[in-house]
Parts: structure tokens; sequence; C-alpha cells
């Protein structure tokens, strides 16, 4: 079967903070010969996981790099990439999503008011700029 998962699905499997669910969840992963995973799950789960189940950022860098690895999982992967490296630098795995697709669809410049991110995203090369 192939999926795509709510982002619901992929917090029970790894946090298996239900049983029931968390039991059926990594059982459905593991049957499906395809997960597709949106770029706004992946959001939702590193929020999850860093606010809600307070994990470090390498344990959840880990998470995600898993699901990269994972030979069924179809994402974004340059995307994803993006979001792992600001992420992995003390950032916001979102704030490295929405630069790479922004850049993408043709934008030249990330406008943000968070000045870590645009910190961030300077310091990998990337053209970021600060609203004040």
């Amino acid at each position: 079967m192939k999926i795509s998962v709510d982002t619901n699905i992929l917090a029970r499997a790894v946090l298996q903070d239900d049983a029931k669910q968390g039991r059926a969840a990594s059982n459905l992963l593991k049957e499906a010969s395809l997960i597709a995973v949106a770029l706004p799950c992946l959001c939702e789960l590193v929020w999850i996981l860093r606010r809600g189940a307070k994990l470090p950022k390498e344990d959840v860098a880990l998470t995600i790099r898993d699901l990269l690895d994972a030979g069924n999982v179809v994402m974004n992967r340059p995307a994803v990439e993006a979001g792992l490296a600001i992420l992995e630098a003390g950032g916001d795995f979102a704030d490295g999503i929405m630069a790479y697709e922004g850049n993408w669809s043709g934008g030249e410049t990330f406008m943000s008011f968070d000045k870590q991110a645009v910190e961030l995203l300077t310091d990998q090369g990337q053209v970021a700029q600060l609203l004040s």
C-alpha cells in the first residue's frame, strides 16, 4: 500500500506514548510499500519532538535522518536537508524548510524578524535579512 501520513502517525510511531496507537502506527509504516511525508508533516513532527516531548535536537535530527534513509519513505530530500542543517546548528527546522522552499520558488532573500534564523542561514551562505 502507498500512503501519505499525518503527523500523528509518525509521532505515535516515534514516541510510542500510546501503546495501541503506537503499535498500529509502527505496523502501518512497516507494511507500507511507500510512505509519502509532506514538509508540513515533518515541521509539525519536529515541533512535537522538541517542544512536546522535549527531545534534544540531536535525537530529533537522528529521527528525521532515519526517515530519510528508510527505503520506503519519499520526501523532498533537499528541503529536509536544509531544515536539518538549521536544526543541527541550533535553530528551527521549519526556518530551514521555509528558506529552501522560498528560494526554490524564486525568492532571493529570506526575510524574518527572527535574528537567530537570519544569522544561521547567513552562516550557511544563504541570503537572509532581518526585518526590524
